[in-house]
């Protein structure tokens, strides 16, 4: 119910109509999309965010993702990488250089993978929340 009391005034329409879904922008923003229309590149090199999408001219350049890709990448690595190298050591008990280099290049191309990804995402949901200058709710 809106505040004068009347639902589906042409205002409370806009307003819904405004709203951004959460999971399908941070969906769109892992696949490295553009989170408004889900075509064009977020990503102009391996990191570095657009500063308008190449497709709907979304203005992309408000994002303030700084660290948490790098911290959400080493969480979720470190708890997929942990508990494996753990079985695999107990089960197999493999030469440590293997081991080592064996979960050496699993970290690190899990990492590469998922860094760009963890950061489309970021940018999405900031996109989705109108966080840092992402337009505002009518």
């Amino acid at each position: 119910m809106s505040a004068t009391g009347i639902e589906g005034t042409p205002m409370e329409e806009a307003i819904k109509s405004d709203e951004r879904e959460l999971w399908p922008a941070v969906w769109k923003g892992f696949r490295r999309k553009c989170p408004n229309c889900g075509s064009g590149p977020i990503l102009k090199s391996y990191l570095k965010v657009r500063d308008t999408c190449t497709v709907c001219r979304e203005d992309l350049s408000h994002h303030r993702a700084d660290d948490g890709p790098a911290y959400l990448t080493i969480l979720i690595v470190g708890h997929l990488m942990a508990p494996l190298l753990h079985v695999a050591f107990t089960t197999w008990r493999p030469e440590p250089l293997v081991l080592f280099t064996i979960f050496g290049l699993g970290c690190v191309g899990l990492s590469l993978y998922l860094l760009p990804r963890l950061k489309g995402a970021i940018v999405a949901f900031q996109w989705a929340r109108y966080m840092h200058g992402f337009g505002s709710k009518a």
